[in-house]
């Protein structure tokens, strides 16, 4: 019986591969997670896998839509499973911590530039900074 990862590459019209599937589990198990830390997850299951293969898998999921690459200012690439929707980051300035912020209001309403300079937008990118729970009780104590 095939596995929601395996439906979901065979509904991209992408291979099975045991790269693939391990490194869609580890994005979906470690939401944010960098490129570094997804090569030591994925080694953890399967063993000698190169660098080279998981950024090859990494580029072919998020080219497919099946993963999403975000990259806040400052910090290295880093991954996620969860698209097609229109949520935005908060990240903390101090430890980098990333959490997903749902749009706040009404349908897809960052959309709306108030000049698009004669393009088709077709996505926004929010990025809210601050401190996480644990930073700001660090700073306070």
């Amino acid at each position: 019986m095939p596995t929601d990862y395996e439906r979901l590459l065979r509904g991209a019209a992408l291979r099975v591969t045991r790269p693939r599937l391990a490194v869609l589990s580890a994005v979906h198990d470690h939401p944010h997670a960098d490129t570094d830390s997804i090569i030591g997850i994925v080694r953890e299951g399967l063993g000698g896998v190169s660098h080279q293969a998981v950024y090859d898998v990494l580029r072919a999921l998020t080219t497919a839509g099946l993963l999403r690459r975000i990259e806040p200012q400052g910090s290295v690439a880093r991954y996620e499973a969860r698209v097609g929707d229109n949520h935005h980051h908060v990240v903390c300035r101090r430890c980098g911590a990333i959490a997903d912020v749902d749009c706040a209001v009404g349908h897809a309403p960052c959309l709306t530039a108030s000049d698009d300079h004669g393009f088709v937008i077709d996505e926004a990118e929010v990025v809210f900074w601050g401190l996480c729970p644990d930073c700001t009780t660090t700073t306070s104590s």
